[in-house]
């Protein structure tokens, strides 16, 4: 007689973890370590750029390259992880991730020069690259199902609260200390995350080797980083013929790009999750929440010492209670996702983004630090109220065999679009002083008029954003024979170690 199972026993197998891991949050201790840091560098430069531009005597567009430049090789590289976790054991991965964490930053605490500087920067950029993708991939592997919003609303509160907590840490080293220290201390908790890498870390796929595909591999270079490239001079050099050749070729690149990963057996990249309706409208959201919060984090320090003349210390702890409330609203966000669904939390996300936004833009030289501290925390309510559910919905929606490429591409799409969106505030930046100067204003009501430029730019985001989400779905609806309609999803060859338990050597 065939054997009757009790319906919550069939549930309770539908739930378990693809891998079989005692404490899987031990296991994401490394990356989480590791992606909080790559985030936390994304914007503890900012606070930092005047300092910098002293020490060296570099130009503020020189200077700049600092945070575009890390995050263009972000871009590079965070193509490539698909790839390299079907040939590498992702342990292994993470720990040359880190260790190349820990070397850039000690270079660039002891550089003796600018280029020094940036040279290990870039080479911070590389770790994030990896670490970055490979945190979104293994989480789905280690956690329940039943535990993923709330493991993605940790992942969200990294994301969203390093960004918004790095100017706070800038100040306070750049107060009590010096630059150098900023970097000090990447140091310190880059070797912290790579002890927890070779004690607790897992290999949770399989090795499969794929061929490499030359091709595709230069026109992600080139496409990639000719777009951040491209649109990063504009502030230095404006629409010159040259400018503008490196943003065709960047564009010419990432078409070619994605024509030749659709008609590929084994890409490097499987652009078919796209064909997933849930999965395109979450990882658009994704894109334009990253993109606020990034021009907020770039303009606010520098407004606020500017433009308000508060000293770099106190600036960062202007921007504390914001970041404190960004790590909340994250934890929270994520256990929400488990209870509501996605909807009601991102739309509500996005709009109170734009009323953060907006309160900022009628900041002027003279607003009391409490009013600035008040329009920052709306802001950092708004932005992680977003990000956890747009992105739990977007990799919630792609079968297993997506799983590690959905969580690439958007990790592809949010840094290589956080590179553009810093690059435009930058513009907009320039472009608002230069007419405010133009039209007779000191030097400090200029920084105040090209900050509201950006934070326009911001409040577009919010905006284009808040259209996307209205094509979001309740989970309950998103079975998985609508969320692949007419798409065979092949052997991607990245798969879930076959055993229940991950192999830890």
């Amino acid at each position: 007689m065939a054997e009757t199972r009790h319906p919550e026993t069939r549930h309770d197998e539908t739930m378990k973890a693809r891998v079989d891991v005692k404490h899987p949050t031990l296991v994401m201790l490394g990356l989480y370590l590791g992606a909080f840091l790559g985030m936390l560098s994304e914007t503890a430069m900012n606070i930092a750029l005047p300092s910098l531009m002293e020490t060296f005597g570099v130009t503020a567009g020189t200077a700049q390259w600092l945070v575009v430049g890390y995050m263009l090789v972000i871009g590079v590289v965070l193509p490539f992880v698909g790839l390299l976790l079907k040939w590498f054991r992702a342990k292994n991965l993470l720990i040359v991730a880190l260790a190349a964490f820990l070397i850039g930053s000690l270079i660039s605490g002891l550089a003796p020069t600018f280029p020094v500087l940036l040279a290990g920067r870039m080479i911070q950029g590389i770790s994030t690259g990896l670490v970055l993708p490979m945190m979104f991939s293994v989480l789905l592997e280690v956690f329940p199902k039943n535990k993923i919003g709330a493991a993605m609303g940790t992942t969200t509160l990294i994301i969203m609260f390093a960004p918004a907590v790095g100017p706070t840490l800038s100040g306070f080293f750049i107060g009590m200390f010096s630059w150098r220290w900023i970097f000090y201390f990447f140091a310190v908790v880059a070797a912290v995350a790579l002890a927890c890498a070779l004690v607790f870390m897992v290999n949770p796929y399989e090795l499969t080797r794929p061929r490499i595909d030359a091709f595709s591999c230069l026109t992600s270079v080139i496409g990639f980083g000719g777009l951040v490239l491209g649109v990063s001079l504009i502030s230095e050099f404006g629409m010159s013929p040259a400018v503008i050749g490196i943003l065709i070729v960047g564009v010419i690149a990432v078409a070619l790009y994605s024509r030749r990963q659709l008609r590929m057996d084994v890409p490097v990249i499987d652009l078919r999750a796209f064909a997933i309706p849930q999965f395109t409208t979450g990882a658009i959201v994704v894109m334009m929440n990253f993109g606020i919060t990034l021009c907020a984090m770039y303009l606010m320090p520098q407004e606020i010492q500017n433009g308000m003349g508060v000293p770099a210390a106190m600036a960062g702890l202007v921007m504390l209670p914001g970041g404190v409330i960004n790590a909340v609203v994250s934890l929270l966000s994520g256990r929400l996702f488990d209870a509501i669904g996605p909807k009601i939390l991102v739309r509500s996300g996005l709009v109170v983004s734009v009323i953060g936004l907006a309160l900022l833009m009628l900041a002027g030289t003279t607003s009391s630090v409490g009013y600035i501290i008040a329009a920052h925390v709306v802001l950092m309510i708004g932005v992680p109220l977003t990000m956890s559910p747009a992105q739990s919905t977007a990799l919630a929606a792609l079968p297993p065999q997506l799983a590690t490429d959905g969580s690439t591409i958007i990790n592809t799409l949010q840094q290589v679009w956080g590179a553009i969106a810093t690059a435009v505030a930058t513009v907009l930046l320039g472009a608002g002083q230069s007419r405010a100067l133009a039209a007779g204003a000191d030097s400090a009501q200029a920084f105040v008029t090209g900050s509201r430029f950006g934070f326009a730019f911001a409040v577009v985001l919010a905006c284009v954003g808040l259209i996307a989400s209205l094509r979001i779905r309740s989970l309950s609806a998103m079975t998985r024979a609508e969320q692949v309609p007419d798409v065979e999803v092949k052997d991607l060859e990245v798969k879930p170690a076959k055993v229940r338990t991950a192999a830890k050597a």
